[in-house]
């Protein structure tokens, strides 16, 4: 497999005075082997702790939070002499010692010369405790689930170019191929283990045991790590989120979690989920504007789940019927085709992305990207119809630079706005982002 992140560790490894990095993820979105895979690359050297599995290094950091002295018992431990220059040194699962993240704040400002990179499957909760966090003295990285380019990789590396920097006649000429290969891929999603698992054994049955397995080791995840005044709260998000994304209008409703639930109630709940990664927030925008962060409504959001396989998994879709005509992209009401393009343009953005709806709702954008200088329109259609009123009105209202349509159409210009074939979603936000990823 490759993963497009490779190239920023490697960017991060060539910048002058980098901090130690942080690598952000859900779980089982393949931070373990990218990190890896980066030190067998880039490095001579590499020393993997995991403080799950490690614990006779649990102690590690209980004297000082000294570099040096870290270092030496790492040296120890491992019987190898640790060359700054040709040596990674991997901190997996570092929520499992919290004093390991302060120890990073020393290793910028004494030790710099070591690459450390740190990761963890509930990292994220933990950045947000008391744990003293070493502010301005780390650089962060996101991992999502595999992209459609990278689950083409896998197998065709001259398709996946093609989709990654589109050349449109050629795409055009491909695209029946391509849309084919999107329709797997909205099954079996971007979680490393269930791509492998598709590539080796072709088989959808086993693909979808193993995002079963996926699925239950995120529960098992609550368990362990949620405190258990909002346990009870994350399953009820959790197991109503397929019946969320079934709306005809997706915002999110408290009331579909159970009937009078309020939003104070479920906000920390909620919170622990999009901090563990495996919720995607989309905030509305009450007036589109530059920079659209600043028009953001708190209260207003839909949500989206970490990767459209297991969107699928918890739906009990059966491949039989996403694979009959165009079936995979307009059942659940769209869903999985609207969870899909959220997942590709977060992979691909480190921008802020959110959606427009008037104040009765009456006329939506799904999509609102932070461009370079501008907002950008997203327009998302599931089956093979493209007719976008409230689009159209929207763009005659407000006239942005720039308008996309996604849909199962192959790409076509039609001058006050492009359509972007579905299986290319994710150009949009890495040729306009502000923040290329």
């Amino acid at each position: 497999m490759y993963r497009n992140r490779l190239e920023d560790l490697k960017c991060w490894k060539a910048k002058k005075g980098h901090c130690p990095l942080i690598l952000r993820g859900a779980r089982q979105v393949g931070k373990t082997w990218l990190l890896q895979e980066f030190g067998r690359v880039c490095y001579k050297q590499t020393i993997y702790i995991n403080f799950e599995y490690d614990t006779d290094l649990h102690n590690l950091f209980d004297i000082n939070l000294d570099p040096a002295r870290i270092i030496q018992r790492i040296e120890i431990s491992r019987g190898v002499k640790i060359d700054p220059k040709h040596t990674l040194v991997i901190f997996d699962e570092i929520q499992e010692v919290p004093r390991g993240l302060t120890s990073l704040k020393y290793f910028c400002e004494n030790a710099p010369q070591y690459d450390i990179v740190c990761a963890g499957s509930t990292l994220g909760v933990l950045l947000h405790s008391q744990t003293s966090f070493p502010v301005g003295k780390v650089d962060f990285l996101d991992l999502s689930p595999m992209t459609f380019d990278e689950f083409l990789r896998a197998s065709n590396t001259a398709l996946a170019d093609a989709v990654e920097h589109p050349d449109w006649p050629l795409l055009t000429q491909l695209h029946t191929q391509l849309t084919e290969e999107l329709k797997r891929y909205l099954f079996v999603g971007g979680m490393p283990d269930a791509v492998k698992t598709w590539y080796e054994d072709q088989d959808f049955g086993a693909v979808r045991q193993c995002q079963w397995r996926i699925l239950h080791s995120y529960q098992s995840d609550f368990s362990k790590h949620a405190t258990k005044e909002i346990l009870p709260r994350i399953q009820m998000i959790w197991d109503t989120l397929p019946a969320q994304l079934a709306k005809e209008n997706k915002k999110f409703i408290y009331g579909v979690i159970r009937e009078g639930a309020r939003a104070k109630d479920f906000e920390l709940a909620l919170m622990w989920l999009e901090q563990c990664g495996l919720l995607l927030k989309c905030h509305r925008v009450s007036t589109p504007g530059y920079p659209l962060k600043a028009y953001m409504e708190i209260s207003h959001f839909k949500v989206f789940l970490v990767d459209v396989g297991l969107l699928g998994a918890m739906s009990g879709l059966q491949p039989v019927v996403l694979f009959q005509g165009n079936n995979a992209f307009t059942e659940f009401k769209g869903a999985l085709t609207e969870q899909y393009v959220m997942q590709e343009l977060h992979a691909h953005s480190k921008d802020f992305i959110g959606y427009w709806s008037n104040e009765r709702s009456t006329a939506e954008v799904d999509f609102m990207l932070q461009g370079i200088q501008d907002y950008i329109p997203v327009e998302v259609k599931a089956g093979v119809s493209t007719k976008a009123k409230s689009f159209r009105l929207f763009y005659e209202k407000y006239s942005p630079q720039e308008a996309f349509r996604i849909s199962l159409l192959p790409y076509q210009d039609e001058g006050w706005m492009k359509n972007i074939p579905l299986y290319a979603a994710g150009c949009i936000a890495h040729e306009h982002s502000n923040s290329i990823s």
